[in-house]
């Protein structure tokens, strides 16, 4: 008998090393998948998607994961990985950081950068993958959490893990009209998640690093004014606009880009929601801070690819 993580049902057959092998690159991005007893082996993948939200439970036997530069370079995808250990133990290493991870932990990945995943044993564990713009925080700072161990039973993990447990119990939900504000809301926990962990940090190390994330907080609440702009913010929080425009310059990019890409993916999300189809493109752009339809029309197709409509009309059906 099978031990009951790996137990198959009918969408997600049990599959042999090989298959498992095949499954797990045409899931994810391509990874090298190696195994010290590749029989008898048995690994499962049930996946499902929502807005570029893959959302997956991997049940397996013991095998090492890894994302050699050599793969990278050959299909370098711009994700994060969101690993829940649901059983078993597993080891992530990146960035040279190391985390053990065990049933209710949490770590977070970067596909952009060579990791390593061991499993020693029988496993199950849930992963969400998804681009870095779909979440509130410039990469660079994401990237200081990878291969660092999330607990999932206090803080604000322990809110986090219970709703990312019953997300990966349900992943026939993540289809139809409610699909994508499910996804969403599991992203927006873990961007509260990365946020806490951040500043908690900040404020031990680095007074510079906590003003900096007030910043990116006062932007995400006030996105709908009009006005909001390098001098109010500056106000708002008692430093110079010079000041303000060296911290964002620090990071790579300058309030004004990140208040208009924060505005972008807000427009973007409430354009590909069925509870808000009957508000037209305009008035979804006026919503999020954006005066100029055709202005905001411009920039959403050179940022996404298709125009806002297309977008809408790709979503929605």
């Amino acid at each position: 008998m099978l031990p009951e993580l790996l137990r198959p049902t009918e969408s997600a057959p049990v599959l042999d090393f090989s298959a498992f092998r095949t499954a797990v690159s045409e899931s994810f991005v391509p990874l090298q998948v190696t195994s010290d007893r590749p029989e008898p082996f048995f690994g499962r993948i049930r996946s499902a998607e929502a807005d570029e939200i893959h959302v997956s439970e991997v049940s397996a036997s013991q095998h090492v994961v890894e994302r050699t530069p050599e793969l990278i370079a050959r299909a370098d995808r711009n994700y994060f990985k969101l690993s829940l250990m649901l059983s078993g133990t597993g080891i992530l290493i990146q960035e040279g950081r190391e985390a053990v991870l065990r049933p209710g932990d949490l770590a977070v990945y970067d596909t952009h950068r060579p990791y390593t995943l061991v499993f020693d044993d029988d496993f199950r564990t849930m992963v969400v993958m998804f681009p870095k713009h779909l979440i509130g925080l410039p990469p660079e700072l994401v990237s200081q959490l990878t291969a660092v161990r999330f607990d999932g039973s206090t803080g604000v993990g322990g809110i986090v893990v219970p709703f990312l447990g019953q997300l990966v119990a349900n992943l026939d939900q993540l289809s139809g009209a409610t699909g994508a504000r499910l996804a969403h809301s599991a992203l927006d926990l873990t961007t509260t998640l990365f946020a806490d962990q951040l500043g908690t940090a900040a404020e031990l190390a680095d007074p510079h690093h906590a003003l900096m994330q007030r910043i990116r907080e006062y932007i995400e609440v006030n996105l709908s004014s009009v006005d909001l702009g390098p001098t109010r913010i500056a106000a708002e929080h008692f430093i110079s606009t010079r000041h303000l425009q060296g911290l964002f310059q620090e990071q790579g990019t300058t309030v004004s880009a990140w208040i208009r890409s924060r505005r972008l993916e807000r427009c973007r999300r409430e354009l590909m929601d069925p509870l808000s189809a009957g508000r037209s493109v305009a008035s979804v752009a006026t919503r999020w801070g954006f005066v100029d339809a055709a202005h905001f029309s411009r920039v959403f197709k050179a940022t996404y690819g298709e125009s806002p409509s297309e977008a809408r009309a790709a979503a929605l059906g």
